[in-house]
């Protein structure tokens, strides 16, 4: 079965906002160096990675939200990252994100039924009671219900905002979905139950999944295969049970050591001084 998304040979470099050059113009700095990933129709796949890594830059560019300057993306058999925005159009529908700052990522002046309601009525897809009928089942489909769709986002809770960016990256039936450090600051059991939901969605509707996370321990719970980047490469790819029973690069080890897991493995627990983090 031929890959749902597959990118090979990017590389991207933005402006360094935190320099300007003599004439004004922020100088650029290499974020992405040569990243080939792909992602199976139905598999879920973790990108992980320390602050900085490279991580939310790759995701928003294989939704081509950044243009690489370098490489292609081919999803569906199409490859967005050489064409234009209007062939693209149609083609993200297909490709959602969702995003860690759930209060931004909503409009605070709308209602969440009206939030909903909003692509179905942008793609002239449902309009009115149809809309608001959609609505209210992409909110039954993340458990809510009615209620939660008549208050402003400001009157949820995290957990609740974040349901909300689920039930809107659904709205299109897309057969793709980033997720963006999207539990983190959630406290352990809305964490749970946000994965919990995903892995459910993800199993009904067969949706590709990037999940994007700093927290190996939660790219396990939910994630097929696991991809380690740091400094805007990817060092160490493969299964979540192999990487994470035998992973092969230092820097993967340095990432593990860093979090609690029930099974360690006490053969790559001995590290010599080459170690790229220290053990915490």
């Amino acid at each position: 079965m031929p890959d749902l998304l597959s990118a090979t040979g990017l590389h991207l470099a933005l402006p360094d906002r935190t320099r300007t050059s003599l004439i004004g113009r922020a100088p650029l700095i290499e974020i992405l160096k040569g990243i080939d990933v792909s992602l199976a129709p139905g598999e879920a796949l973790g990108i992980v990675g320390e602050s900085g890594s490279g991580k939310s830059t790759l995701g928003r560019t294989l939704l081509r939200i950044y243009t690489p300057q370098q490489g292609c993306i081919v999803f569906d058999g199409v490859d967005i990252a050489n064409a234009s925005e209007t062939a693209i159009a149609s083609l993200r529908l297909r490709m959602q994100m969702i995003f860690q700052d759930s209060q931004s990522s909503l409009n605070p002046r709308q209602r969440i039924l009206d939030i909903l309601t909003a692509p179905f009525i942008a793609h002239g897809i449902a309009s009115g009671d149809r809309a608001r009928e959609r609505a209210i089942t992409l909110l039954e489909r993340v458990g809510l219900d009615t209620r939660h769709g008549q208050r402003y986002p400001h009157q949820l809770s995290g957990g609740q905002r974040q349901r909300i960016g689920i039930a809107r990256a659904l709205a299109m039936r897309p057969k793709l979905i980033i997720a963006d450090e999207i539990v983190s600051g959630l406290d352990v059991s809305v964490q749970a139950q946000i994965i919990a939901l995903l892995r459910s969605l993800r199993a009904e509707e067969n949706i590709g999944l990037i999940f994007i996370s700093h927290d190996l321990s939660v790219v396990r719970s939910i994630c097929d295969r696991v991809a380690v980047m740091r400094s805007g490469e990817i060092v160490e790819t493969g299964a979540c049970a192999d990487v994470f029973a035998t992973p092969q690069h230092a820097y993967t080890r340095a990432l593990l050591r860093a979090i609690p897991l029930p099974v360690v493995n006490p053969q790559w627990l001995q590290i010599d001084g080459s170690d790229p983090l220290p053990r915490t």
